[in-house]
């Protein structure tokens, strides 16, 4: 799982010619091949997270009809008009209408309904006076309702179509869909939702010096921390992982694997592999037929080697070994496909701008992608660099939420200076 990460521009000789890409580049490069996936419907409960696949209108007004926003009466605002402190107006109530019922009958001049917050409202009323402001009495069996001051129509009323009319959108294709959008399609009435098939992401690790999770420690050897790392963020990015296991440094193993994963699988993603040691049998493969490869390097730090090619017009993604790097190149390259194959609005990473935590003086041939934690203090946001941010280190992965962007050769960056950060899924950490 180990590669090495060389600051040379360039490989000029042997099997390891390659030529450097940019970041965004390469980014734009890759996109240009994730294939928009089908359509596919999903019950309502079951499209949390999903992306949308077509635009959602209002199958009618909602509310679907003028409605009381609260327990009270419904009147003719008219029949208040001579109504003040001195002046009771007194009404006869002649229904009561409970949330989810319709009233027996309508209202009219000096009648009142008594209503409950959320029903609809009666034909003939036009306004709603709330409990606490009314008094009652009852007269030879019936019941009448005082009313000491004037209102206006449509008072206290939600009026049919107030939050949508018939046709109006409610959501648009290439939105992830939450809780939210869940509530208002379920006010709908949409039992069943439109959304893109989820992308089927193949994953192998390569090396012989893996382990699995659950084997003993041997001496040089390491556990293939990487595929589960990569089966979550695949999860995370609304994909299928499809896990096929780590493989030694073997090429016809690797080879045939592989092109069993592209016939099956929307998307491959390999991790290791990728360097210049004399067994990183990925760079091999893929080199084997050189018009299909995409990138072999990118001025990137970490995660240069990262490595595209499309064959049979299916991305193959090899990633570092290196987990930093893994992580990193996933976030930057992986992510943005897995979405663009779902259809979604914004694919990338969101970028905002904090104030840099504690200083920063890591001297950068290429872009950096610092890992970092974000805190926001007396509502400004902060983001400190993570202690140990080497390619190979693991552990700082799990305290980060945001991946600082350091350009080339841009000297210090102090306390306080304005950086650039990659929002990372999820709620901040710090």
């Amino acid at each position: 799982m180990a590669n090495q990460e060389n600051d040379n521009k360039e490989y000029t000789g042997g099997k390891f010619q390659r030529s450097v890409l940019q970041v965004a580049e390469a980014q734009t490069l890759l996109k240009s091949y994730a294939k928009l996936l089908s359509v596919e419907e999903v019950p309502l409960t079951a499209s949390n997270g999903r992306v949308l696949g077509n635009a959602i209108e209002a199958p009618h007004p909602f509310p679907a009809f003028d409605r009381s926003a609260m327990d009270g009466y419904a009147v003719i605002a008219a029949d208040l008009t001579a109504a003040d402190k001195n002046n009771m107006v007194w009404l006869e109530v002649v229904d009561v209408i409970p949330c989810g019922a319709v009233a027996s009958r309508a209202v009219t001049q000096g009648t009142a309904a008594r209503i409950m917050t959320g029903a609809q409202l009666p034909e003939g009323a036009d306004t709603v006076i709330m409990l606490e402001a009314t008094v009652s009495r009852t007269d030879e069996g019936i019941r009448y309702v005082g009313i000491g001051k004037p209102a206006a129509p449509g008072q206290h009323i939600t009026p049919c179509g107030l939050e949508l009319r018939t046709g109006d959108p409610v959501l648009p294709a290439g939105r992830i869909i939450g809780p939210g959008d869940i509530a208002v399609l379920a006010a709908l009435g949409v039992p069943h939702v439109p959304v893109r098939r989820k992308p089927k992401v193949a994953v192998f690790a390569t090396g012989s010096e893996l382990l699995e999770v659950d084997e003993p420690l041997v001496p040089g050897r390491i556990r293939n921390s990487n595929s589960p790392m990569l089966e979550a963020l695949i999860r995370e990015a609304g994909g299928e992982p499809v896990m096929l296991g780590a493989i030694a440094d073997d090429l016809e193993l690797a080879r045939s694997k592989v092109q069993m994963a592209l016939e099956s699988c929307d998307l491959v993603i390999t991790t290791g592999g990728v360097s210049v040691g004399d067994y990183d049998i990925m760079g091999d493969l893929i080199r084997e037929r050189s018009g299909d490869m995409l990138f072999n390097k990118i001025a990137m730090r970490p995660g240069s080697v990262t490595t595209a090619a499309v064959r049979g017009g299916t991305i193959l993604l090899a990633l570092s070994g290196n987990p930093g790097a893994c992580f990193v190149g996933f976030q930057l390259f992986a992510r943005p496909v897995i979405g663009l194959m779902q259809g979604a609005a914004q694919p990338d990473l969101p970028e905002w701008t904090a104030f840099l935590g504690t200083d920063y003086t890591r001297a950068n041939t290429f872009t950096r992608y610092v890992r970092a934690r974000l805190e926001i203090r007396e509502g400004r946001l902060y983001a400190y660099p993570a202690t140990v941010d080497e390619s190979s280190v693991t552990v700082t992965i799990k305290d980060s939420d945001c991946l600082i962007i350091i350009p080339p050769d841009s000297g210090p960056f102090h306390e306080g200076d304005m950086v650039k950060v990659l929002k990372l899924p999820g709620e901040l950490i710090g």
